[in-house]
């Protein structure tokens, strides 16, 4: 099961669990709102430098304050949910940002009571507690690590308290996940309250996109299994009974035809099945699968994927169309005389880069390839990453997540 957040993470085996990234996103999470009490701190001397200028009137000053401050804590407690949440980000295209006043009048209207609200509470309340359950759960056991370097420790206490921090340091990334995961769907609650639909949506479609997967291998199957070898059997009862027609007549020549079409229908449902799901990506895994795209592209490709082991079939089919989509699109629209595809794993993650040296301009707007890749991805909690100006060169990157 790939683990979405943190709470997912935490319903894992224990070694499953202290041995993935988890528990130290968490920890970052915590820690991070220490920016928070930055803050906080700010704005009480803000109001201690002010009050021998302003007096009394230095009160409404810092609350007018504080409230921006808030608006703007809501904002950054949205944007590092992402380090205990995989937020979906698909369709993702680099494109020039408009002026910063059009984007501070953007986030005003997007804000409201609601974010205001939690920002407060954030700055009042929240980032102590996050940093009180980080510190006393990492303190205890840090403590007991110290043992020997206490002067009045023996050397036995000493190091029996080592050895016990030792075995209680593993335990505390538990609270500590425990209290990130239900502080990050708290915020997400209170400052997307419309996610819920979304992730029924995004479920609804990876359940749709699983069950399409089932159905096209069986097709692939019924294909490979029944059409094309009864279509194996006649092309032979057609050459056999070519031998038996005198050569040179009406009906040998009638014959030569039929067998001749019966190759032809063979090639092109072995296409068919081939465009389906390749038996080389079954068989031999992405790199190999992307090779074999790479070989009938009539634009040349270099392939450089490295992989320490087989991922997921539904990591390696959905980076195998990106590869197939975006080569397509070299191959169309890009004039390219050559095209890279690179492959790596890094971070639980699957990043896939295709670049060519086209004329660019590629646009998720202008064709409906670039759109499937996105509607793929986004069943994975996968982002795409496209870089296309006018001249080129074209660069795509795909980070499809591939964690357990």
């Amino acid at each position: 099961m790939i683990a979405r957040n943190t709470l997912d993470a935490l319903a894992q085996r224990p070694l499953s669990f202290l041995t993935s990234s988890w528990p130290w996103r968490s920890l970052s999470y915590l820690l991070s709102s220490a920016v928070v009490g930055a803050c906080v701190a700010g704005l009480g001397t803000l109001q201690y430098l002010l009050w021998d200028l302003l007096g009394p009137l230095a009160v409404v000053v810092v609350l007018a304050a504080a409230a921006v401050v808030a608006w703007g804590v809501s904002g950054y407690e949205r944007r590092r949910l992402r380090l205990v949440m995989t937020i979906a980000r698909t369709d993702t295209v680099e494109r020039p940002a408009g002026p910063p006043w059009s984007r501070l009048k953007d986030h005003l209207r997007a804000v409201g009571l609601r974010e205001l609200g939690y920002g407060l509470v954030a700055l009042l309340v929240l980032w102590w507690t996050d940093l009180g359950i980080a510190l006393v759960s990492l303190g205890i056991p840090l403590f007991l690590m110290s043992a020997p370097f206490q002067p009045t420790a023996s050397f036995a206490v000493g190091w029996a308290g080592t050895l016990a921090g030792l075995l209680l340091l593993p335990i505390a990334a538990y609270p500590v996940a425990a209290w990130a995961g239900v502080r990050a769907a708290m915020a997400r609650a209170v400052l997307e309250p419309g996610d819920s639909e979304l992730t029924q949506v995004v479920e609804s479609r990876a359940r749709l996109v699983d069950a399409f997967e089932v159905e096209r291998r069986r097709i692939e199957r019924d294909l490979h299994d029944g059409a094309q070898q009864r279509l194996v059997t006649l092309s032979m009862k057609l050459g056999l009974a070519e031998l038996d027609l005198p050569p040179g007549s009406l009906a040998a020549q009638q014959v030569r035809d039929a067998r001749d079409q019966a190759k032809q229908a063979l090639q092109e449902l072995r296409e068919l099945i081939h465009n389906i799901h390749p038996q080389v990506l079954t068989d031999r895994g992405l790199e190999a699968a992307a090779r074999d795209v790479a070989g009938r592209s009539v634009v040349p490709v270099d392939v450089d994927i490295a992989l320490p082991d087989r991922l997921l079939a539904q990591v390696e089919s959905t980076a195998y169309f990106v590869v197939c989509e975006a080569l397509a699109n070299v191959a169309k629209h890009s004039k390219a005389n050559h095209a890279w595809v690179r492959g790596r794993l890094g971070g639980g993650q699957l990043v896939m880069e295709i670049r060519d040296d086209g004329v660019g301009g590629a646009d998720t707007a202008a064709g409906t390839g670039l759109v499937g890749i996105t509607d793929r991805l986004a069943v994975l909690n996968g982002r795409m990453f496209l870089c296309s100006p006018v001249g080129g060169p074209t660069v795509l990157r795909v980070e499809i997540p591939c964690s357990h």
